[in-house]
């Protein structure tokens, strides 16, 4: 059973990307609570299982967001299947899931799974163009796509990807209070955290800040958006 109540902040961390031994250190012993490893594109069995293997030195939890069936490795703590509620196209819905299952259901460690619906509002970003995710980004859609995961889909987490962009704090804050008072849906806000600031900032309209790219440009600057308490940051 994942302690998702107890998640503030989590790094993500590309497996396409170069990261030094200095700086996964940094990343590893930083406090955050967990490592996510993903990424849209260039994500591979062999550098997925190489960054675990350097992760594994340390006792932090790693979980996996599947992107693709070939990058599915075994050995993570938990694994996050993406759900992209705002895709227009069908086959990035359902139809990469029904795949893998037909290939791996009699090996699928179910218990280390839980789907994770998307809502992609950046349409600049790759991942939104992977999936031609809708444009429609109101305070409306955003709460009709959150009302989706936790009411009609009865899903444990809604990721919020702005995907290198910074969200809007004012349409997020409105959301997530009102999605709070219907339940306990469990609520990630992802992209474009550049410093402690903007990870407070974030942190009160989310309950996890997952911080990915800044990571790669100023090491000291990510370590800098660790928060662990809503009321003081």
């Amino acid at each position: 059973m994942l302690e998702s109540k107890e998640w503030k902040h989590i790094f993500k961390l590309d497996p396409e990307k170069e990261i030094s031994d200095e700086n996964l250190e940094l990343v590893c012993e930083s406090g955050s609570d967990a490592i996510i490893v993903g990424g849209t594109f260039g994500v591979t069995f062999d550098n997925t299982i190489d960054l675990l293997a350097r992760i594994r030195r340390y006792a932090i939890p790693c979980f996996l967001e599947v992107s693709n069936i070939e990058a599915i490795v075994p050995g993570f703590d938990h694994y996050f299947i993406p759900l992209v509620l705002n895709a227009t196209d069908a086959n990035w819905i359902l139809q990469p899931h029904h795949e893998a299952i037909k290939e791996l259901g009699s090996t699928i460690p179910w218990e280390h799974i839980s789907t994770v619906g998307y809502t992609v509002l950046n349409p600049h970003s790759s991942v939104a163009e992977l999936t031609n995710a809708s444009k429609n980004s109101s305070l409306e859609d955003v709460l009709a796509y959150g009302r989706m995961a936790q009411h009609l889909l009865k899903l444990p987490f809604l990721y919020v990807e702005y995907s290198g962009a910074y969200g809007d704090v004012n349409m997020l804050k409105v959301c997530y209070q009102r999605l709070k008072r219907e339940g306990d849906l469990h609520i990630f806000y992802g992209g474009g955290i550049r410093n402690r600031e903007q990870a407070i900032e974030m942190s009160q309209v989310a309950d996890t800040i997952v911080v990915g790219n800044i990571i790669y440009e100023d090491i000291q600057l990510a370590l800098s958006t660790i928060v662990k308490n809503k009321s003081n940051g």
